[in-house]
């Protein structure tokens, strides 16, 4: 009976460090239409070699990306046109933040560490967006990119690329119109 107890601990355990294994967000739920913090963490490097890149594709609806730098990475925004231009601070915005690039770093197998920006979230509720990450170690590289189909779940995937469910604003209000002046 201990014996039984002890393995099913111990599987438990080994599970739950699978599920884990993986880059996800720090905050996995947050209201539509807010200020989001994107944390990326980065729990190991690949089979054994130390990550030296990470990029972070930055889902469509997402608006006034501003990554952080990290001391010892190169720091590198790929940008692409609106279909939609908008107004911040008295200033047209016409591209958006596409992808996020940090590069030229070492995270060591044995390490964990955290990739962070800023981004406005979209005003719609009730859905996911997600964060495909491209996880680079020397020649080795993975690639959580993985979308569950319609009706599926992270589980069904093998690579899962990072979640972010969009909940009801508090109160039901939006901070900003994206598609109007953000002036203040």
């Amino acid at each position: 009976m201990i014996r039984t107890l002890v393995t099913a601990t111990a599987l438990t355990a080994g599970l739950s460090s699978l599920v884990a294994a993986h880059a996800g967000l720090q905050t996995t739920e947050a209201p539509a239409g807010s200020q989001y913090r994107t944390v990326i963490g980065i729990p190991h490097g690949c089979a054994g070699a130390a990550t030296n890149e990470v990029r972070v594709r930055v889902p469509n609806g997402l608006i006034a990306v501003n990554p952080m730098p990290k001391p010892g990475w190169t720091l590198e925004t790929v940008t692409e046109p609106l279909d939609e231009p908008y107004m911040d601070h008295g200033r047209e915005v016409t591209e958006r933040v596409a992808e996020v690039r940090w590069t030229d770093g070492e995270l060591a197998d044995a390490h964990y560490d955290e990739f962070t920006f800023m981004a406005r979230l979209p005003d719609e509720a009730d859905r996911y967006l997600h964060f495909p990450v491209v996880q680079a170690c020397g020649d080795d590289t993975l690639r959580w990119i993985d979308v569950p189909a319609s009706g599926e779940g992270v589980a069904d995937t093998d690579y899962p690329a990072p979640a972010l469910y969009l909940s009801e604003p508090e109160g039901g209000q939006h901070g900003h119109e994206h598609g109007h002046s953000h002036d203040h």
